[in-house]
């Protein structure tokens, strides 16, 4: 079990470094940009929607038993 969780994480990790190359992940319409000064506040929800929508999908075309 621990060499999965190892797996998850480390595919977690490559995949956090590979996001930055999806050119439409984090600018979707309903993504929120708060732009001040000297802050920025990001609020991405129709990111978070499409890929919870994504991983519901894959996961339980996968793990349906």
């Amino acid at each position: 079990m621990l060499i999965v969780a190892g797996v998850l994480v480390a595919l977690l990790g490559v995949g956090l470094v590979l996001v930055p190359r999806v050119p439409w992940l984090g600018r979707l319409p309903g993504d929120l940009v708060f732009r001040r000064e000297h802050m920025t506040i990001y609020v991405p929800i129709a990111t978070s929607l499409v890929v919870s929508v994504l991983l519901t999908l894959l996961l339980n075309l996968f793990l349906r038993r």
